[in-house]
């Protein structure tokens, strides 16, 4: 998995006031849990562009003035209800020797037969939790739907572990081509409108109607 590297300043004080300057000032207080003791750092804003205002997924390096470097994770993100300014973040130290678990993009590809034959495709899952070693994240899952056919599910089972474990159950849906008014039939395929039967995921996990080229 890529790194990024968050320069930042070590913070003494941790007080409203002190945080409500440097919020004036643009930039984000921060905490990095997970070693010995709690690290509070700020930096400004614009350094975590790459990091939160992305799809991608990635390790980071808080790399601090007196010469401290720490790698983690970022853990929880807190904007302002109206401005989406960044008000918080915490992070999670990691260690190469210690698995640890985070949410990892899933994206899908092929050319669905199902999506073919007037299909749509509907994304269920857009991010799955793993657990790895932090050197066996991958950047992504690739979830391959060319042999998916209208009412065909993709579940998590169809997914290769192999430096990594997915963190949900196997019958946990990741996507499915649905039948739609402009379907055809083309009778070898044995497509039909009837979905194959399977536990749906949660209610909470974000569902989406996506174009056949999603």
């Amino acid at each position: 998995m890529k790194s990024i590297t968050i320069k930042g300043q070590q913070r003494e004080s941790v007080g409203k006031v002190s945080t409500k300057a440097l919020r004036n000032a643009g930039k984000v207080p921060c905490v990095v849990y997970g070693g010995d003791a709690p690290i509070h750092f700020s930096a400004d804003e614009i350094a975590f562009k790459d990091l939160v205002y992305t799809p991608n997924v990635h390790t980071v390096v808080v790399s601090l003035e007196n010469g401290t470097k720490v790698e983690c994770i970022l853990q929880d993100i807190q904007f302002h209800p109206v401005t989406d300014k960044i008000l918080h973040i915490d992070f999670y130290q990691i260690y190469e020797d210690k698995e640890v678990t985070m949410e990892i993009p899933v994206h899908v590809v092929g050319n669905s037969r199902g999506v073919r034959n007037g299909g749509v495709l509907r994304i269920v899952n857009r991010k799955l939790r793993v657990k790895a070693l932090p050197k066996n994240l991958p950047d992504f899952i690739e979830a391959d739907i060319t042999e998916m056919r209208i009412g065909n599910k993709m579940y998590i089972g169809a997914i290769e572990q192999e430096n990594f474990k997915i963190m949900h159950g196997e019958n946990t849906v990741i996507c499915q081509i649905r039948t739609s008014r402009t379907a055809v039939d083309t009778g070898d395929d044995d497509e039909g409108s009837d979905e194959e039967e399977g536990e749906e995921a949660p209610a909470e996990a974000a569902t989406e109607e996506a174009p056949a080229g999603e």
